[in-house]
């Protein structure tokens, strides 16, 4: 699979759509699907793709490591926001996010057990078969790891991607929260992935409290998210490096610094 190119970009919020449309240096944009209208699409997405930027399509909500089918209606709502917006690809997370009829508002990571596995896999089997354009899927940040573990978390997704064939997005900012809330080694995770299957790689701001990292999404990036993103561009160049901000908007040019920054990394390698 040829997988599109896509540059830098930054995160498609309707609190900064005007933001995006004007920021230098925007390469391409994503959505979150949970969050597009489809009659009418936003006027900026719109404004947007007249322009060719391409928008990709990102999901919280399908909760593909649980142990109950897929919500229909979720996924149809992805595959119907992708073709609206021309989406090259699509991506979610390996997480699950409620049980039993109750949803948790959170991305939680799956037990990396070989049976885990197979419930992972055969859900995303399932969403491949609805969906219009690939399926990316991102490793998460977490709080606490469950117990018996019986792969690394870069073997549970190497494991993933041969047998879905699904694309990766590596996001280094939840690398960062891991290793300081886990202990886990980045270096390691990378090393174990197919980086060859990656599609794009996001970038985020957190905040540190009594030892724990809180992947906000609400705060500058950190120098140490630059630089596990520089150890992915040391291994393999990402088709593309996306920024994400969801929260305590900061003005335009703190926006265009931080892409800077993130295009600097990318481009020293």
């Amino acid at each position: 699979m040829s997988l599109s190119r896509l540059g830098i970009g930054i995160g498609w919020r309707a609190e900064i759509d005007l933001t995006v449309e004007r920021l230098p240096g925007v390469d391409f944009v994503e959505v979150l699907a949970e969050n597009v209208p489809l009659d009418p699409l936003p006027e900026s997405l719109r404004v947007l793709r007249a322009r060719g930027v391409p928008v990709v399509v990102h999901a919280v909500s399908l909760s593909l490591g649980g142990a109950e089918p897929l919500d229909p209606a979720r996924v149809a709502h992805l595959a119907a926001v992708a073709e609206a917006v021309e989406a090259p690809l699509v991506s979610e997370h390996v997480a699950f996010t409620g049980a039993g009829g109750l949803e948790s508002g959170h991305l939680l990571p799956v037990p990396r057990t070989r049976a885990a596995l197979d419930v992972l896999v055969a859900n995303v089997r399932d969403a491949q078969r609805e969906l219009p354009v690939p399926l990316a899927l991102e490793n998460v940040a977490a709080l606490l790891d469950w117990p018996d573990a019986e792969l690394s978390e870069g073997r549970f997704l190497a494991e993933l991607v041969e047998r879905t064939d699904c694309l990766l997005l590596v996001d280094v900012a939840n690398l960062h929260a891991n290793a300081v809330n886990l202990g886990t080694s980045p270096t390691r995770f990378l090393d174990e992935l197919p980086l060859e299957r990656i599609a794009y790689a996001h970038v985020a701001g957190g905040v540190e409290h009594d030892g724990l990292y809180h992947d906000t999404h609400a705060h500058a990036v950190r120098p140490e998210v630059l630089e596990l993103l520089g150890e992915l561009c040391g291994r393999v160049t990402p088709p593309g490096v996306l920024l994400e901000r969801d929260d305590d908007y900061p003005p335009d040019a703190e926006l265009a610094a931080e892409l800077a920054a993130i295009r600097a990394v990318v481009a020293s390698r």
